[in-house]
């Protein structure tokens, strides 16, 4: 099975969108104020970050108890993905089970809020409806975008069960004293490839040590060609049978 997500434009009647926006801006107060938390106490554990938090932020910020269970598990996902971690905006908000759901038969979501559960109908085509079809998910995310849109990327799971017969593979381990051994058996030593390498390394160090201007044009050249000997040995390694007929050609 396969998770992807699929993006769906919301209908959202005038009299909720400041609720919505309400909700993503208490959601991203949550996400900061749960960071900071997790710095100060070098805190990254989801249960111990949860015991630490979850009280304080939901009394802060008034949002529903699973939006601050969300807000932990972004804090600490956003921090395991990127090396610093920014200021959280109020433009996205996770969902999961209790606080959405996808009503097929009516092509409208549920979505919890700050003001309590709200429905809002989807405006999507034959693409998203064929994929949501039969499907009942239970993670998603409400995204708001810079036009002032609304969208909820629904997250389902999709088959990738093989349409064919799977082609026979091998297994190819590269290195430098064999250049190529396959899992049945086979191998090329990497000798005379090395010593390819080795001439291009001395002739390298060789005109280097000149320093001149055309010495430089001529490394360029050297360069180029070296470039262009890897990428037809990778080439030729990548296809076995033609590379175990160089091999033999070159012994």
């Amino acid at each position: 099975m396969q998770t992807i997500s699929v993006k769906c434009k919301l209908q959202v009647p005038v009299k909720f969108r400041s609720e919505i926006d309400r909700t993503l801006q208490g959601f991203a107060d949550a996400c900061n104020q749960i960071h900071e938390v997790a710095k100060r106490e070098k805190c990254w554990n989801t249960v111990k970050l949860h015991h630490l938090v979850y009280a304080p932020v939901k009394a802060q910020t008034g949002i529903k108890a699973n939006h601050v269970c969300q807000a932990i598990r972004r804090v600490i996902g956003n921090a395991k993905a990127v090396k610093q971690v920014h200021k959280f905006r109020p433009t996205s908000l996770n969902l999961d089970a209790r606080t959405f759901q996808y009503l097929e038969e009516l092509q409208t979501v549920g979505v919890t809020l700050m003001c309590g559960r709200v429905k809002f109908k989807l405006s999507i085509g034959n693409y998203q409806l064929a994929l949501l079809k039969g499907q009942v998910p239970t993670a998603a995310t409400l995204n708001k975008t810079k036009h002032d849109d609304y969208y909820i990327n629904i997250c389902v799971d999709i088959p990738t069960n093989p349409t064919g017969k799977t082609p026979k593979v091998i297994g190819v381990d590269l290195g430098r004293r064999d250049i190529a051994t396959t899992s049945n058996g086979d191998s090329w030593s990497g000798k005379q490839i090395q010593s390819t390498r080795d001439r291009f390394i001395l002739l390298r160090a060789n005109v280097q040590s000149k320093r001149t201007r055309s010495s430089r044009k001529l490394l360029r050249r050297l360069s180029g060609r070296e470039q262009r000997f890897q990428k037809w040995l990778n080439h030729n390694i990548s296809h076995i049978p033609h590379f175990k007929m160089y091999y033999l050609s070159f012994q």
